[in-house]
């Protein structure tokens, strides 16, 4: 099967990659997790989706081409520049909250409602603040990463800490768990009661 023939993004996908290379963002999501978040997404009708590290928007942008008129997600970057871009893009959308953030100080603080899934694109919500952020999960819900097969851009010491973190997860009892040696590679969490 030709992978590449069977991916349709979303039309604001080339102007996100173009926007991208302009201003020399480095930390692009691979395009195979933004087909896994829209497939992921789609199937929470009326859904409560979080993002954590916004980056440019193109992992956002494959999430909201999943979501349907009744689901909300929050999409949280600390990084000033680039939540203003995204939010020209998605600012409109009645769906989507953009947050220029601390994450961290966000997790901690978040009171509203459980979600069905989050996607920590972050060092928050994957690196610290671990538990705040599987607690935020209802039963059912689904916590994605990627980025853990070795990457170029790692720094020293790095590896270390994407292993100490993947046995940290395949020890919690109250998930279902599944690595997946693709795209970047992904972690997949269902919660469980």
């Amino acid at each position: 099967m030709n992978q590449a023939n069977s991916i349709n993004p979303p039309l604001i996908y080339p102007i996100i990659q173009a926007k991208s290379k302009e201003i020399g963002f480095t930390m692009p999501s691979d395009i195979y997790i933004g087909t896994l978040l829209k497939v992921l997404v789609s199937s929470k009708a009326a859904g409560n989706f979080l993002e954590i590290g916004t980056g440019i928007g193109l992992s956002l942008a494959w999430m909201v081409d999943g979501m349907d008129d009744s689901s909300q997600l929050i999409s949280i970057d600390n990084d000033p520049s680039l939540t203003k871009i995204v939010s020209e893009w998605f600012g409109l959308d009645h769906r989507v909250s953009i947050l220029c953030e601390d994450g961290s100080s966000w997790i901690k603080n978040y009171s509203g409602e459980a979600f069905d899934l989050i996607f920590a694109d972050a060092w928050p919500g994957k690196y610290s603040e671990l538990e705040e952020t599987l607690a935020l999960l209802k039963i059912g819900g689904i916590y994605v990463i990627d980025d853990m097969d070795p990457q170029s851009n790692w720094p020293e010491g790095h590896a270390e800490k994407a292993e100490k973190l993947v046995k940290l997860l395949e020890s919690k009892s109250n998930f279902h768990l599944v690595k997946m040696n693709w795209s970047t590679g992904i972690i997949l969490m269902t919660k469980v009661a």
